[in-house]
């Protein structure tokens, strides 16, 4: 490797997308809210899943974090963290094809810009808090239609935009990885394979969604030893030269 891959200037955040990767994987990794939901549904919990405004707001209010998480709060705090890492992933692999990395980098915070404006965590936090704080059953009555126009309106159309755009950030870098020695072949294939199952699942859902479910499934498995590898190649980068 190359003194020139691990220019002092951006050693601190090949740490920070290193650090970042790694808490994406282990702690906030997406559709954890899914998860917890389905157990809901199953009786697992003991709690029933909320199906109206109402339900969310008294959710949010007896506790507010596993509200937070069932609206998908951990996915948030994902893709600003894969956000991370890909503009460490833009400085270890500008060199290799800056044009390809600056696209890439961009499509992925496109995406994360996106699904953030999509999610309803904190609209429906606000709204509970102002419903709890509301002195007439009038004004209660206000808040519960606005969370119903709120639930109404959700449109999976950004979500499915985000991971879309993702996706395609990871592809296109993987690609670059195979050109360049900052990673390696293995890391690039894997993210490859990655990438391309996740673009497998809009193609199913066009064509065959009855299965398009099998693609981000088969796909996590390899975005998981993925992200690992692109966090060790960032922490090795991120070392200031001997």
């Amino acid at each position: 490797m190359s003194s020139s891959d691990r220019d002092a200037n951006w050693q601190w955040l090949y740490w920070v997308g290193g650090a970042a990767v790694l808490i994406a994987v282990v702690v906030f990794r997406r559709h954890f809210g899914t998860e917890v939901m389905v157990l809901m549904d199953m009786g697992i919990m003991g709690l029933e899943p909320p199906s109206s405004a109402l339900d969310w707001f008294t959710l949010l209010q007896d506790n507010m974090f596993l509200g937070l998480i069932l609206l998908d709060l951990f996915d948030i705090v994902n893709y600003a963290l894969v956000g991370l890492m890909f503009l460490a992933l833009y400085g270890a692999l500008r060199r290799a094809n800056k044009v390809a990395m600056t696209v890439a980098t961009v499509c992925d915070l496109v995406g994360v810009a996106v699904y953030l404006a999509s999610n309803q965590a904190f609209a429906m936090l606000a709204l509970s808090d102002q419903y709890a704080a509301a002195a007439t059953d009038a004004q209660r009555a206000t808040f519960l239609a606005a969370g119903e126009a709120l639930l109404a309106i959700h449109n999976p159309g950004g979500i499915y935009l985000s991971l879309l755009l993702l996706a395609l950030a990871g592809l296109i870098a993987s690609l670059v990885m195979l050109r360049s020695r900052v990673f390696g072949k293995v890391t690039a294939t894997v993210g490859v394979v990655a990438n391309v199952l996740v673009l497998g699942y809009f193609v199913a859902l066009a064509f065959v969604p009855a299965i398009a479910f099998l693609f981000p499934s088969i796909s996590a498995p390899f975005r998981l030893i993925w992200y690992i590898l692109i966090a060790l190649g960032l922490f090795r980068l991120g070392r200031a030269p001997e």
